[in-house]
Order: structure tokens, then C-alpha cells, then sequence
């Protein structure tokens, strides 16, 4: 077997590590691999999505950073659910485009910005674990996809469209299952479970295990890093309240529903084997109902 050290979670390394610019090369590795292309940070980026906030309740973590190209990147790890999350993300692109150009420049100059979810929640529904977004121009009758002009891709030196829009990147950490198929998959299993995967070899790993070793932390950082996974647990834990309190009032207001149909059922004289095939469930609990109803009446006449 190979190396199980234990890393400190990349959310927490984003937050605390990876700013540092002798830590660069750990984030790249993981740019390099997900985009299958040499990716290299010039700069570490600051807005309001990105900026540190020990109070934040939902627990975003963002890193924000411009690469050798001039491209923009918002990598964000995101712990809690959020319903609306998908507008959160459209919503976080377009203000980094409108942040990143000058009032009265020219739409050229409009940045391309790739946007990295990184999800320790069931976002959305689907099969896969890593989902990839582009803005393509399908013809509606021919089928085919619109192309730039050749003055264009000269000028701007890209050959889509889609090279010019913002791309997405969803990361769905618990869909995956830990076997691993590729490089990239070695970084979604330590984005899983803190540790690498036996004999890796995709970029930046390797930075990864001696940069991010939980024993390789200042005592203030250690205590910083406790405290943030106690913020965790308390998040899932009042998450899962919230589930099981609304599981409750679902069933409660069921059982409402199911015992109204009953009784008014049993009102206008449907025999009890009918109404509890038509409910779906058994006669000894539409007996039961229609007793205790008769029994209140009788007992609010005496």
C-alpha cells in the first residue's frame, strides 16, 4: 500500500496555504490536470466573493487568481447546501467580468473566466461526478455549430466562441467512488478523503503531500485548522436538525391529510376495506381513526 498520511483538507489549504506563493505549484497541479492544460498563477486575486470571513456561516471558501494567460479563475469549495447555488455561480462570473474591465473599454477586452465548483453536497441531479459547462450556438435547422470569422480568430486568437464565454466546472465530491481511472481522479480522491492514492502521479500531488501534512503546522495553525473542522460538524449537524425537523412536520402534516380523508370518507358511508385500499393503507388503521373520531364526539356531548 502506499502513503495514507493525512492532509489538511484542500478547502482549509485554500483558505490558509495556497496564497502563499511558494504554494503555488500544489493549486496548478490541480488547474493543470482538471483542464488538461500546463496552467501557471501569475497573481492571487482579491473581491468581495473571495475575501476571508471566519464567521461565514456556510463555509465558501474562494480562491480567485489570474493565470500566465491573463485568464480568470474562481476555484470555490462550497460544504453546505444552498437551493439557489447554480444562480450563485452565474451570478459570481458576472461580477468578475464587470469587476475586471475598465468603464468605456472596449467588449474585447472582457476577460475569460472559468469558474470551479468544488462540492461537498449533492448539487443538482445527475449520474457523474464531474460535470463541464460551455455556451455553444447550435443552428436550430442545420445542426451545426457556429464558428468566429477567420479576422476573429486572429484578432482575438481564439477559434470558438465558447472560448470567449465563461466555462464551468462542477465538482461533486461524494458522487465519486474512489476508483480511480485517471490523473484527475487521484486529485477527486484527496479532494474526498484528505490523503492521496497509492502510487500518484498527477501534477501537484506530490507538492500536495508535503505542503498540506497536518504535522508539518505551526501550533497556531493547527488550532485554526481544529477550529474550522469543528465548524464543519456543527454546520452538518445543523443541517441534518433541519432534515429531520422538516421530515417531521411532512409526516405530521401527511398523517393530517390521511386522517381528514378518513373520516370524511367514513362520512358519507364508504365502507372501511374500501377507503383504506383507496389511502393505500391498512383497515386496522382506518378502524383505529374512526374510533377515536366517534369516541371524541361521544366524549364532546357528554
Amino acid at each position: 500500500m502506499g502513503s495514507k498520511k493525512q492532509l489538511v483538507r484542500f478547502d482549509w489549504a485554500m483558505k490558509k496555504l495556497l496564497r502563499n506563493k511558494a504554494n503555488f505549484d500544489v493549486l496548478e497541479g490541480f488547474l493543470s490536470e482538471l483542464l488538461s492544460e500546463d496552467i501557471t498563477i501569475n497573481k492571487i486575486l482579491e473581491s468581495e466573493g473571495n475575501k476571508e470571513d471566519e464567521n461565514d456561516k456556510h463555509n465558501r471558501v474562494d480562491i480567485f487568481v489570474e493565470d500566465s494567460k491573463g485568464e480568470l479563475l474562481i476555484i470555490e469549495v462550497q460544504n453546505s447546501k444552498e437551493y439557489d447555488y447554480f444562480h450563485r455561480i452565474l451570478y459570481g462570473t458576472s461580477k468578475v467580468i464587470t469587476e475586471y474591465i475598465d468603464e468605456g473599454e472596449e467588449y474585447a477586452k472582457v476577460k475569460k473566466v472559468i469558474s470551479i465548483t468544488i462540492a461537498y453536497f449533492d448539487l443538482g441531479q445527475g449520474k457523474d461526478y464531474i460535470y463541464h459547462g460551455t455556451t455553444k450556438f447550435r443552428g436550430i435547422h442545420q445542426g451545426d455549430i457556429l464558428n468566429l470569422a477567420e479576422v476573429q480568430k486572429q484578432i482575438y486568437e481564439v477559434e470558438m466562441p465558447h472560448k470567449i464565454y465563461p466555462e464551468y466546472w462542477l465538482i461533486k465530491v461524494g458522487k465519486f467512488d474512489n476508483v480511480i481511472q485517471d490523473k484527475l481522479d487521484e486529485w477527486i480522491y484527496f479532494l474526498k478523503n484528505s490523503e492521496l492514492p497509492e502510487n500518484h502521479s498527477a501534477k501537484g500531488l506530490s507538492e500536495a503531500k508535503k505542503k498540506l501534512d497536518e504535522m508539518n503546522l505551526t501550533e497556531e495553525e493547527r488550532i485554526a485548522y481544529k477550529a474550522y473542522l469543528k465548524r464543519l460538524r456543527n454546520i452538518a449537524s445543523e443541517q441534518h436538525t433541519k432534515m429531520v425537523d422538516a421530515k417531521i412536520l411532512i409526516d405530521e402534516g401527511k398523517e393530517i391529510k390521511e386522517k381528514e380523508a378518513i373520516i370524511g370518507f367514513n362520512k358519507n358511508g364508504v365502507p372501511i376495506p374500501i377507503i383504506a385500499k383507496s389511502l393505500e393503507i391498512p383497515e386496522e388503521k382506518v378502524s383505529r381513526i374512526i374510533n377515536e373520531e366517534k369516541r371524541k364526539r361521544r366524549n364532546g356531548t357528554q
